[in-house]
């Protein structure tokens, strides 16, 4: 036991009850003792509770994030569609114009490369490109799994911190090699 001579009676009675409260109370087997440990586990299922929420919160929002930028790039798709559409009708008239003063069907072959990218691009903004292009996703995700690894695995902890003292030794050896040039 801790005591202070202060003359004061009042503070050794408290230094020993903190004391005695502080052995009944961590002692293992006691009744608080479980308390502590069930109030342990119930909080360890609360947080476990938040992180799953916080968990389901951010699948969420980075889904909302993923649709708003495909939305976006569908947007590009169809402002291209309707430039090149442009393009493909002024080409079209004139090179109709041009075939129809030289009567030779050599300029007709440059609407050939120009129709299939005037029909891709109209494919990808108003078909159904997107929706195949998903469906081979899924079908690579599932039966081709192997083209989806990389070179050297993933990242560990240990690759990354080499790259960083890497990145970290170098800035150094250029930070003195600048100061004695």
């Amino acid at each position: 036991m801790f005591e202070v001579k202060i003359g004061n009676n009042l503070f050794v009675i408290i230094l020993v009850l903190g004391d005695i409260y502080f052995h009944i109370y961590y002692t293992m087997g006691s009744y608080y003792g479980k308390s502590v440990e069930e109030n342990y586990k119930r909080n360890q299922e609360f947080m476990m509770q938040l992180q799953r929420l916080q968990l389901e919160r951010q699948i969420h929002m980075r889904n909302q994030i993923r649709e708003r930028k495909l939305a976006l790039k569908i947007a590009k798709y169809r402002e291209f569609f309707y430039w090149i559409g442009t393009f493909y009708v002024l080409a079209t008239g004139t090179t109709l114009f041009a075939f129809q003063r030289t009567k030779k069907p050599a300029v007709l072959t440059a609407l050939l490369p120009l129709t299939f990218v005037f029909l891709y691009q109209g494919d990808l903004a108003y078909g159904n490109k997107l929706q195949r292009i998903n469906s081979e996703a899924e079908n690579i995700l599932q039966f081709e799994e192997h083209l989806l690894h990389l070179p050297l695995g993933l990242p560990n902890f240990d690759s990354i911190e080499e790259g960083r003292q890497e990145q970290q030794d170098e800035e150094s050896l250029t930070k003195a090699h600048d100061i004695f040039l």
